[in-house]
């Protein structure tokens, strides 16, 4: 599907936009991005290669379908369970 390219090509955009401003990417070693997850926006910094692992890559397909990309805020918010966000995470970085 075209359309996951679109979104991750997006979601690495934003994250360079804010690479020279004062923000909420602030803090964050090379090769990482920061991403809020969940109801309390809990703050997770993982690395830029999360983005290409095809799991990640259906999470955002996902988050773009059921609510879209808003980027009024300037940081990348995906609106699932953190208990899911840590497994999923858990399971990419592991393997």
């Amino acid at each position: 599907m075209g359309m996951g390219k679109i979104n991750i090509t997006s979601a690495k955009e934003m994250l360079k936009k804010k690479k020279g401003s004062s923000s909420a990417t602030d803090c964050v070693k090379k090769g990482h991005f920061a991403v809020y997850v969940g109801k309390m926006n809990k703050r997770y910094v993982i690395p830029l290669s999360t983005l290409n692992h095809p799991l990640f890559k259906d999470l955002l397909r996902w988050v773009e379908e059921e609510y879209g990309f808003d980027n009024s805020e300037g940081c990348l918010k995906i609106p699932c369970s953190e208990d899911y966000f840590d497994g999923l995470v858990s399971l990419i970085t592991s393997t």
